[in-house]
């Protein structure tokens, strides 16, 4: 199986050369490493047949050989082990630095312990059937590695488990950029940690089975050499003699792959440096040829790369601060992840562009950036000024209320406040913001227009206040009076994105129109009235607002009076005739 960092095909400083195809190299990793895992699952099922019985095991062996033992599957899997074993390979001289996350070292360990722990096994069944003509049944090989040589039995259960391993890991770092992959992680982890355990129990039970066979009847071992066609003792010691020269050429390999790593890069340094500048001025010097994350890598300055430097997350992308023209060209698969994420000209992946001159870089996301931040947003979610209606609301009197109850009162009374008055957010097609204290903010038309917001915040507002209603029916028991809120709405510009730190990260909004909101909450308590809306979200409501009660505040922070419509219930909103749709003013 391949080891997790690959990297593109060296540039020269001179002249840019673009590697053959490395989105098409991608998919054949991908591809190999895909028909190696279907046989390691196909072989396993089979292993879990042993469960029921030795017999079922060789019934399904018939299927399993049938599917991989003839010249399509044979050569489909010898092509994909050769080609996976050459971009473990490939990765490993590939990489600036051998320093690297837990997860891409233990992959690539495991790659190449693979083959040191499966290498006997293969000669003693495949290589042993094509040399000598031997039938390697289950009862063969069970009563060879479990009963006569019990250290091999331990070494095929070993292996079972370092290729298990080092394919979930593969697969969880190609799956986890799907969008859909964290709905179905459960799932996959589950049978991630049963199929392996299931197969190595189906392997011990026919184990035992075959080795109370042989205990029970002297003369098995010979009927079952005689009917295997086992080797001889010649033709076991040159098998022997093939996993020695075998494991010499693997470790012959790995040195000259590592040798010819350490020239590479003496070749570079000697071709002279190039100097990247970071922000707040952090500038390092690297070789020509070298990608933007292997420079910050190689020179421990954070820099997310989620998928390790494969080209698909997206999350080291960068802001180039300066001409293009000295960059490496972006490749077909780089292309299609810039646009997947609706990257400006001047945004490149970290992990696919090479400089071959001095050039600044300012990384666009957090070195701690999870695949979810490799997924195209919305405008809302990046960030941009639109027109939406901010709405606060606020329990009346509740400080003095809270004093008079115990903590474990005042806690379990807003949570079902919060959940009573969340439902009638979400259930008008607001987003609930945050709660501050016993107070709320909502968003209302962040992915649809400011119409449909201002409609959605006054459905809001009635639905909260028939909410109120019946949670004061439910809770009387416990309150020496109703509780009574407050609600504030207004709709003008403010800027919307995701905003926050960690796992504090939330869509909100900043800017005048949501100090406006809050200051006409506050104002529910001079009015005496449970809503207060400002005139501009009833004009883009369509709300016929010339019967009710208008009013003209200075509210704090803003030069010109603002008309106002009070509701001493919002319940009313139900009942209000609507006018056609007019052109939508500007909030005043």
């Amino acid at each position: 199986m391949s080891a997790s960092d690959s990297a593109s095909a060296q540039i020269s400083p001179k002249s840019e050369r673009k590697s053959s195809n490395p989105f098409t190299k991608r998919r054949l990793r991908l591809g190999s490493g895909l028909v190696l895992f279907a046989f390691v699952v196909t072989h396993l099922a089979n292993h879990i047949l042993g469960l029921i019985s030795l017999e079922a095991m060789e019934a399904g062996r018939h299927y399993f050989l049938l599917l991989w033992r003839n010249p399509v599957g044979t050569a489909l899997f010898v092509g994909s082990l050769l080609i996976h074993m050459a971009f473990a390979l490939h990765a490993l001289y590939s990489r600036r630095r051998l320093k690297m996350r837990f997860g891409e070292a233990a992959q690539l360990i495991l790659g190449f312990a693979a083959p040191v722990l499966l290498i006997s096994h293969i000669l003693g069944t495949r290589a042993a059937v094509q040399l000598y003509g031997t039938d390697d049944s289950y009862t063969f090989v069970l009563l060879a590695i479990w009963v006569d040589s019990p250290v091999y039995g331990l070494r095929q259960i070993a292996a079972t488990l370092v290729v298990w391993i080092h394919a979930c890991i593969g697969l969880y770092y190609w799956l986890r950029l799907k969008p859909w992959f964290m709905r179905i992680m459960p799932v996959l982890y589950s049978l991630a940690v049963l199929y392996p355990v299931l197969a190595l129990l189906g392997f011990i039970s026919a184990g035992r089975t075959v080795g109370r066979m042989a205990a029970d009847d002297p003369g098995f071992r010979l009927d079952v050499a005689i009917d295997s066609n086992a080797p001889e003792a010649a033709q076991i010691a040159y098998l022997h003699q093939l996993e020695s020269w075998i494991f010499i050429g693997l470790g012959a390999a790995i040195a000259l792959t590592l040798l010819a790593r350490a020239f590479r890069l003496y070749l570079e340094r000697r071709e002279g440096i190039v100097r990247i500048t970071y922000p707040g001025g952090r500038t390092v010097s690297v070789s020509p040829g070298m990608t933007i994350l292997e420079a910050s890598q190689l020179n421990d300055v954070p820099h997310a790369a989620v998928c390790g430097g494969r080209g698909r997350c997206s999350t080291c992308r960068i802001r180039v601060n300066g001409p293009l023209e000295n960059l490496s060209e972006p490749d077909e698969s780089e292309q299609k992840v810039l646009r997947r994420v609706g990257a400006a000209p001047d945004v490149r992946l970290a992990c696919q562009t090479r400089t071959s001159s001095d050039t600044s870089v300012t990384p666009l996301l957090p070195p701690n950036a999870t695949p979810r931040d490799g997924f195209a947003k919305s405008a809302a979610m990046q960030g941009q000024e639109q027109e939406i209606s901010i709405l606060f609301a606020d329990i009346r009197g509740f400080t003095s209320f809270s004093e008079q109850k115990l903590p474990y009162d005042v806690v379990f009374l807003l949570n079902r406040y919060f959940r009573s008055m969340g439902e009638a957010i979400e259930g008008a097609g607001g987003r609930v913001d945050k709660f501050i204290g016993d107070g709320i903010m909502a968003l209302f038309g962040v992915d649809e227009n400011a119409q449909q917001g201002a409609t959605s915040a006054l459905k809001a507002a009635q639905g909260m206040s028939e909410k109120l209603d019946e949670l004061n029916e439910l809770l009387k028991a416990d309150l020496s009076e109703p509780l009574r809120i407050g609600i504030g709405i207004h709709a003008g510009p403010a800027i919307v994105g995701e905003m926050g730190y960690g796992p504090a990260i939330s869509v909100t909004a900043i800017g005048d129109t949501v100090n406006t909101s809050s200051r006409l909450e506050a104002k529910t308590k001079d009015f005496g009235a449970q809503l207060i809306v400002s005139e501009h979200v009833a004009h883009l409501a369509s709300i016929d607002a010339t019967s009710l009660r208008r009013e003209e505040i200075e509210v704090r922070g803003r030069k010109e009076p603002m008309q106002i419509i009070v509701f001493d219930d919002a319940q009313v909103l139900s009942g209000l005739p609507r006018k056609a749709a007019e052109e939508p003013q500007p909030a005043s």
